[in-house]
C-alpha cells in the first residue's frame, strides 16, 4: 500500500502591491503581493494550512517584506 503526503511553502500570487523603495538594492518599483502558508497534504489534497502571512516582494532582488 502506498501513502502518499507531502509538506512544504506555498506561496499564492495576490496581483501588484505598493510602489516602494527596496532596503537591499535601493530600486523604486512596484512589489508583488504574495500569500505565503504552510501546508500538509495526503494524495495531493490539502488537509492543513498553518502559518499564514502576507508579504511584498521586490521584483529585482525578491526581498520580501511583511504586510
Amino acid at each position: 500500500m502506498f501513502f502518499f503526503f507531502s509538506f512544504g511553502t506555498k506561496q499564492r500570487d495576490l496581483g501588484p502591491g505598493a510602489t516602494r523603495t527596496c532596503p537591499r538594492c535601493s530600486n523604486t518599483t512596484t512589489w508583488g503581493r504574495v500569500r505565503q502558508y504552510r501546508q500538509f497534504s495526503v494524495f495531493f489534497v490539502p488537509l492543513a494550512r498553518w502559518k499564514r502571512q502576507e508579504l511584498e516582494v521586490c521584483g529585482i532582488c525578491g526581498t520580501a517584506v511583511a504586510i
